[in-house]
């Protein structure tokens, strides 16, 4: 069974048992509406649809049109123009990442210190979560970014000139396509939750000293205002 598939059902069981609430809630998401997605994804990683024949060009339900679909969905309940533009970077960088990395490396089986189905879910999610910041953006660029090769790959063949077929989302990059958008959600949770945490530990921070200088302030000026009143009565007399 592929590690996508194995990973996605484990990740169904820990929505299903409620462990995921709050990060599930932060996404504007639902737990009934990702594991439909997720069942989506696990049923649709089966079913290959052609595109051409020659080349032959495929795309994959699951690894491809639902996740697209799920990314849209979230697009779409993006409040801030500044986090759907950084989802939106974020995913071409992590595809443009993938692809100049595969240009600069020839990357052998048996002959590499990690696996490429590994390596490029890590870089596409690392650069999903460095970039989108947010949870949602972070998702869809950590999701998407393995994608936006697979594209690149499909443009070499068809208008490049270069030999060869594509799966789009299918195969290996169903596997990489979860795992970048797990990688890219836990940063989010763990370091993005940390970096919240430490925000607003610092303002609370700020606004305390705040109140203390203003508190001392007022102190300050009502003793001040009470020597004046003293000044005034020696003054009179």
């Amino acid at each position: 069974m592929p590690m996508g598939v194995i990973l996605l059902i484990l990740l169904e069981i820990i929505i299903y048992f409620g462990f995921a609430e709050r990060m599930i809630i932060k996404m504007g998401l639902s737990k009934t509406s990702l594991i439909i997605f997720f069942a989506l994804m696990i049923i649709g990683s089966f079913i290959d649809i052609p595109i051409t024949r020659d080349p032959l060009i495929t795309i994959n339900l699951g690894g491809a049109i639902v996740p697209i679909v799920l990314a849209f969905y979230l697009l779409s309940k993006m409040d801030e123009k500044g986090e759907l533009f950084r989802a939106i970077i974020a995913t071409l960088i992590a595809g443009g990442a993938i692809f100049a990395l595969t240009q600069i490396y020839r990357f052998e089986e048996g002959h590499t210190l990690i696996d490429t189905n590994y390596l490029f879910p890590i870089i596409s999610g690392v650069v999903a979560y460095l970039i989108g910041r947010s949870r949602k953006a972070a998702f869809v660029a950590g999701t998407l970014g393995f994608l936006v090769y697979d594209l690149i790959h499909v443009v070499r063949i068809t208008m490049g000139g270069v030999p060869g077929e594509a799966d789009i989302g299918g195969a290996g990059a169903f596997d990489s396509i979860v795992i970048g958008g797990i990688l890219a959600i836990l940063l989010a949770e763990i370091l993005g939750e940390s970096r919240e945490n430490l925000f607003k530990a610092n303002q609370e921070s700020k606004e305390k000293f705040n109140k203390h200088k203003l508190a001392h302030s007022s102190v300050e000026f009502a003793e001040l205002g009470h020597k004046e009143k003293e000044d005034r009565g020696e003054e009179n007399e």
